[in-house]
């Protein structure tokens, strides 16, 4: 039998385990980039307000379903809210503000709905139930298939809970043997939200290196990476795989969807092809061992120690 490649986030709506992540593809490479990712075979395109590359996604997209006659339905979109930060001199969304962001989104993607709709971070403490009924709103109307949440950690999912207000579907949030985030993933599982890995890739020495991609991952860390003995390097030539298949792999195996992003199109292929080996059990429980806490993916801190 084979394995199965999307997980549920509802009864009728089902993410992919392998999706194409767009963060830090400009606007203008977004559309050649995913328009080779969807011929490749992704079947799931990951974007957001913030990455600023929504319509350079949504032509990408239109110029796959038209290259290989595929319908809108094929293709699982995401997008994200920025709910906006107050101590970065942003206005923070409202309920309103948030359905109009989605819209404006839409019209950038092209799309008359997105297939999941999350809030990028949970900067506003003050707006963030307001924000999370504006997601809720949007479902409500049809523009959002699914809603969720991004980089939230529990006690700000039990503040929704505590309002009376649905669950988010899903919670995207950095993943990685080095973040293994335990307590967080189990919540997720006992409440039924899907956690979605994203920064899989942040362990490998090469991740984020070009000019102006920044991350709070050290020079030390980079270095260990590269040592010939280096755990992920000795376990990727065990089962004839690159370091980012065996690590896309882990989070295939905890259940996560994950999002790997590159431009080349021999990485997407490779990256894509997760389901062809399987991480035993031995390689898991020394993956268990490594978890160093906090994510590295945004230098100015873990965004789940928001307040």
């Amino acid at each position: 039998m084979s394995e199965k490649q999307t997980r549920a986030l509802s009864a009728d709506v089902a993410i992919p385990y392998v999706g194409f992540g767009t963060y830090l593809i400009p606007n203008d490479e977004a559309a050649a980039a995913v328009r080779e990712a969807i011929g490749i075979g992704y079947r799931h395109i990951d974007t957001a307000e913030f990455y600023q590359n929504e319509a350079g996604v949504g032509q990408g997209i239109r110029q796959a379903l038209a290259d290989t006659g595929l319908s809108r339905g094929d293709i699982f979109v995401t997008t994200k809210l920025w709910p906006g930060n107050a101590a970065w001199g942003q206005t923070p969304k409202t309920t309103e503000t948030t359905v109009e962001s989605l819209l404006r989104s839409l019209e950038l993607l092209q799309l008359d709905y997105v297939d999941l709709y999350l809030i990028h971070a949970p900067f506003e403490r003050e707006q963030r139930l307001a924000q999370w009924r504006g997601l809720i709103e949007l479902q409500r109307q049809g523009k959002a298939r699914a809603i969720g949440v991004s980089n939230f950690n529990i006690a700000h999912l039990e503040e929704l809970a505590a309002a009376g207000l649905p669950r988010p579907q899903a919670n995207q949030i950095e993943l990685h043997p080095w973040s293994q985030k335990p307590q967080l993933t189990l919540y997720l599982d006992e409440h039924g939200i899907v956690p979605i890995a994203y920064s899989s890739l942040a362990p490998l020495s090469t991740w984020r290196t070009a000019e102006g991609h920044t991350s709070a991952k050290t020079d030390a860390m980079r270095a260990e990476a590269e040592q010939a003995d280096a755990p992920f390097k000795r376990m990727a030539a065990k089962y004839g795989v690159s370091e980012a298949q065996l690590l896309l792999r882990w989070g295939v195996q905890q259940g996560y969807p994950v999002l790997p992003k590159s431009t080349r199109a021999e990485r997407m292929r490779q990256n894509a092809d997760l389901f062809s080996f399987a991480i035993d059990e031995q390689d898991m429980a020394e993956l268990a061992t490594m978890d160093r806490g906090d994510g590295l993916a945004w230098s100015l801190g873990d965004p789940t120690k928001a307040a």
